[in-house]
């Protein structure tokens, strides 16, 4: 029996190579736009990422496993950096891609072979400006700067990275100015996936500490390594912090959105340091003026008293003296008094012995032993007439050798 010639099978490898040449002839190289995800570097200097396309609420409508190989990821590194770019989470790219299918393990991918630095620096300004028009039409690009800073405001939160050059150099300074600086410290990172999340839990966790203001910081960076400061998240958080936010994250051109609505912003994080240092030194100056001038103002009222002092002293010096000739002249009128008074005293008391021997023998009981008597009525008064008494009325008689009780019968 003769057998029937079997249909050509081929191999895994076998369809998997015709599958990627058919791609290849059929979908040639393409630009496409979309957002950097999921980024991972590998060992041998290849990039890994997820290139994605986000429909409204940042949902994500279509994804494409992408990789730049080594050979081309080191040069678009250098022409996105010459624009202050890199490849990070959230960078929106136009990329020249080709569609590609990796037999080992079977997973179709895009492989990225040139990209267009102007395009993603074109969208994250758009996506920046119209961050910033939202923000400012609602009142929240002013909202922190409305905020009050303190004159004095030796306690601080800081937000950076821990360990960083930021936090060290932040340090540092507030440590050199010899102020008594009190720093709590929340960690946060300040790039990659995870950065967006912790900045806006740290500024939430600092807003219910008793402190004068946050200070919020890192260590410099391309644009692209700054680009979590442009995110809705964490400008929202800054602009809403109950507290002054003093950003210091590090560039030299333009501002993040988290530079722009925070209350104060500066370039880098001595700067922020400096910045704290410099309003508790003129705080220092402004009180030590005014101490001057408390002084010269207690000096004006002092030398007037003291030449109101002398002059009292002087009058008082004055009004001794006259006291003293007073005493002077009262002494010398006294001694001269002396004897004229003695005369006086000694008239005076001879009239007096004449007066008090006519009193004597004015008195009552003489005129009484004499044979005069007194009468008087039942209430004790002196009758000195007949009509003074009345018929049955009882009157008493006094003379010198007693007093007897009788009643009238007429007058």
């Amino acid at each position: 029996m003769i057998g029937v010639s079997p249909e050509p099978t081929l191999t895994v490898s076998e369809l998997a190579g015709q599958i990627a040449a058919l791609l290849e002839e059929v979908f040639p190289p393409v630009w496409v736009t979309g957002e950097v995800q999921r980024a991972r570097p590998s060992a041998r200097g290849h990039l890994y990422f997820e290139l994605v396309e986000k429909g409204q609420g940042d949902d994500v409508v279509a994804k494409l496993d992408a990789v730049i190989w080594r050979s081309d990821h080191e040069r678009i590194r250098r022409e996105l950096a010459a624009s202050g770019q890199s490849l990070v989470e959230g960078v929106e790219l136009r990329a020249l891609a080709q569609l590609s299918f990796y037999p080992p393990s079977g997973r179709l991918q895009i492989v990225i072979r040139q990209v267009d630095p102007s395009f993603s620096l074109g969208q994250l300004e758009r996506r920046r400006r119209e961050l910033l028009a939202e923000l400012t039409a609602s009142g929240l690009a002013e909202r922190n700067r409305g905020l009050a800073l303190p004159d004095l405001p030796l306690d601080v939160a800081l937000v950076t990275s821990e360990g960083s050059a930021a936090y060290h150099d932040f340090l540092h300074t507030l440590a050199e100015s010899g102020y008594g600086f009190r720093v709590v410290f929340v960690h946060s990172a300040v790039q990659g996936k995870e950065a967006e999340r912790q900045l806006v839990s740290a500024l939430e966790a600092v807003s219910r500490l008793p402190v004068d203001c946050v200070v919020l910081v890192r260590g410099g960076g391309s644009r692209s390594d700054l680009a979590v400061f442009d995110s809705r998240a964490v400008a929202l958080a800054v602009a809403t912090c109950p507290l002054p936010v003093i950003t210091g994250l590090g560039h030299e051109i333009d501002l993040a959105i988290a530079d722009r609505v925070a209350h104060t912003a500066v370039k880098t994080p001595t700067k922020a340091a400096e910045l704290l240092v410099a309003r508790v030194t003129q705080a220092e100056t402004t009180l030590d003026a005014l101490g001057r001038e408390l002084a010269q103002m207690a000096r004006v009222p002092l030398a007037e008293g003291r030449e109101t002092l002398s002059r009292l002293s002087s009058r008082l010096s004055l009004c001794g003296r006259r006291v003293t000739a007073a005493a002077l002249r009262v002494s010398a009128l006294g001694r001269a008094l002396g004897p004229a008074a003695r005369g006086r005293l000694r008239t005076a008391e001879a009239a007096l012995v004449g007066l008090e021997r006519l009193c004597r023998g004015l008195a009552p009981e003489r005129v009484l032993a004499r044979g005069f008597s007194i009468t008087r009525s039942a209430q004790g008064r002196v009758i000195r007439r007949s009509a003074d008494a009345a018929a049955g009325e009882r009157i008493t008689t006094e003379t010198a050798g007693g007093s007897f009780a009788s009643r009238v019968e007429a007058t």
